[in-house]
């Protein structure tokens, strides 16, 4: 048996955080390691990176320093949380990695794709999930979910148009490269989205194992 990467992405109010940690249960009952983690952040400095990314504030944040910031982030993760991991054998399953790269600061914020291809070899070398979840939901649930939750983070102050941007990328991308995504529909209750989860676990085992 081998480590697993397996990424867990969508916009605002997609439940992702939720359906990892229900994820992370069902692997486990099957005895694996699980590592948990999450981006922008995972270890103690790109927690900080993040609080500078998410908080909102009155100097506006050019895309280009966002982008390096984000960059930034993941390569100490990557040193620190993601690659050790692997090593070991676990699967990790990680809230968000370098598609939300494409779909916030290349769809949202405009960003040549071009440029962050570059960066995501910089920083990854060969290294790419082995599968991605893609929770997808039409943009004006997720941001009356995320508005639910209380005060708004820098990226969820943005617009409708951004996050129509943020989700038209995710889905260009997953349907460009099917052998590694999975668009789960995160508009049905929690317990629909989790029964679409379980009918994934035999493919993530024989990926696991095979």
């Amino acid at each position: 048996m081998s480590g697993l990467f397996i990424t867990l992405e969508g916009p605002e109010g997609a439940g992702k955080s939720t359906n990892r940690e229900y994820l992370a249960e069902r692997l486990r009952e099957q005895g694996l390691n699980v590592v948990l983690t999450r981006e922008p952040g995972g270890t103690p400095l790109a927690e900080r990176i993040r609080e500078l990314l998410l908080a909102p504030s009155e100097e506006n944040m050019a895309s280009d320093t966002e982008l390096l910031l984000v960059f930034a982030a993941r390569a100490q993760h990557l040193a620190q949380v993601i690659r050790p991991a692997l090593a070991r054998g676990d699967v990790v399953l990680c809230d968000r990695f370098t598609d939300a790269t494409y779909a916030y600061q290349g769809g949202g914020r405009g960003l040549d794709e071009s440029r962050i291809a570059l960066l995501e070899s910089f920083v990854q070398g060969a290294l790419r999930p082995s599968l991605t979840l893609v929770f997808d939901l039409p943009v004006e649930v997720g941001l009356a979910r995320a508005a639910a939750r209380g005060k708004l983070d820098r990226f969820e102050q943005e617009g409708r148009a951004f996050f129509e941007a943020v989700r038209a990328t995710y889905l260009r991308h997953a349907a460009a490269e099917a052998e590694r995504y999975r668009v789960l529909d995160a508009a049905q209750t929690l317990s629909d989205v989790q029964h679409a989860i379980d009918g994934l676990l035999p493919e993530i085992l024989e990926r696991i194992r095979g």
